[in-house]
């Protein structure tokens, strides 16, 4: 089955993983894809690495080799890595009252959330009491204090609750504290990260960047909308008292990420939600940790603390802001769970609204990604990302890795 004519897909499959080509070319023809991409390596090898479609709807601009999309949530698990590099360096114990690496958090009743808590969205800071807005997020030492005295809307450590947006500023202000050299969270994955790995992706997105690799994304239509998400959390999202209205829509709102002269904003960080980059970049990034984490400094100790299964909230995963059981946080990173499969139990990683999706699983050695310019309606597992992953893992068991590194290239 191939794509329509207007649509080009591009890039390379090594032997053996024609199948994620193909549901490559399916999403077009069968799942409404506009434009995306999608790579993955295994055992340290770039096996898939293809793109194609429109990054643009309105000028008709095709999906080029190098185009960067705005990833949304998928962010959170590029944010958590700079963590689980700090925890190797020894900077952090993720056990430890968050407290103990900032004294001032201990405010309002927060004095016992532990660093594993927080980043398990059971400190129950999904929401802020006063206005966070563009100005405060990009100023670190203002934000800083109005995280502190911050109340939790739960009690700690007895439910989940999506902290969609605030996570982000409160692992930034943490990173700051335990860095010696006190960078933001932005800068620090810049540093340590995405500049040895030659990474083109950024969770604070440079001036430098024109344009034209930035994709812009077009959101589903209502009739989607209406199909794809449950009607309680819609109903729920319309509600400026709900907990996902606060979480997410409320200040700072997603939007904060969005600028109509420059697509997305410009050196504005916002950890858990703001990331921009490529597939090829996530999916690299992801490869080194499934596979050691030598290049960036990884300890055993932390990737096996990765790998292993969340630890849910005194009352369960019930998760209080997405109204639903069964979604699985640890360390900062989505696990598998019966709600969300992928990978192995091993996996860990962090998908967006709108479908796009990164993981790391070091049982199977797969570092993976996909982006979009053509937002999904679901809540989890958009099925174009479920396609590739599928075929991906279909044809991961079929032949040795040396046995593949000739390859075809997609015209």
């Amino acid at each position: 089955m191939s794509a329509p004519n207007r649509f080009s897909v591009q890039g390379h499959v090594s032997r053996g993983f024609e199948p994620v080509r193909e549901a490559f070319i399916e999403n077009f023809a069968l799942r409404r894809e506009l434009g995306g991409a999608c790579c993955a390596y295994c055992h340290g090898e770039r096996v898939v690495d293809i793109w194609g479609g429109i990054r643009n709807k309105k000028t008709g601009d095709g999906w080029e080799e190098d185009t960067m999309v705005i990833i949304w949530s998928a962010t959170k698990g590029l944010a958590a890595m700079t963590l689980a590099i700090a925890h190797s360096r020894g900077w952090l114990d993720y056990e430890e009252p968050v407290c103990r690496y900032w004294p001032e958090f201990a405010q309002e009743g927060k004095e016992k959330i532990t660093v594993r808590q927080l980043l398990a969205h059971q400190a129950g800071l999904f929401a802020f009491d006063e206005p966070v807005d563009r100005c405060m997020v990009a100023d670190v030492d203002h934000l800083a204090v109005v995280l502190a005295r911050q109340k939790p809307r739960l009690e700690p450590g007895t439910r989940q609750a999506y902290h969609a947006l605030s996570l982000g500023f409160y692992q930034g202000e943490l990173l700051r504290r335990i860095d010696p050299r006190h960078r933001t969270l932005g800068r620090f994955f810049q540093d340590e990260i995405a500049n040895p790995l030659g990474l083109d992706v950024y969770i604070r997105l440079p001036e430098s960047i024109p344009n034209s690799r930035l994709a812009t994304l077009t959101p589903p239509g209502l009739f989607e909308r209406l199909l794809g998400f449950p009607i309680r959390l819609t109903l729920d999202a319309m509600n400026p008292h709900s907990n996902i209205y606060r979480a997410l829509i409320a200040n700072p709102g997603s939007a904060i990420c969005l600028d109509e002269q420059h697509v997305y904003a410009r050196n504005l960080e916002v950890p858990s939600g703001g990331g921009v980059g490529t597939a090829r970049a996530i999916a690299h990034a992801y490869s080194v940790f499934a596979n050691g984490g030598g290049e960036v400094g990884l300890r055993p100790e932390t990737l096996d603390l990765l790998a292993a299964p969340a630890t849910p909230p005194t009352l369960g995963f019930y998760d209080e802001c997405l109204k639903g059981h069964g979604v699985r946080f640890s360390l900062g990173f989505m696990k598998p769970s019966p709600a969300f499969p992928f990978g192995n139990a091993t996996s860990f990683g962090a998908p967006g609204a709108g479908g796009s999706f990164g993981f790391a699983d070091p049982t199977a050695r797969i570092g993976y990604a996909y982006v979009t310019s053509q937002m999904g309606p679901r809540l989890a597992g958009d099925a174009r990302d479920v396609a590739l992953r599928d075929a991906l893992y279909s044809t991961v068991s079929a032949a040795p890795i040396g046995s593949r590194v000739a390859g075809s290239t997609v015209k």
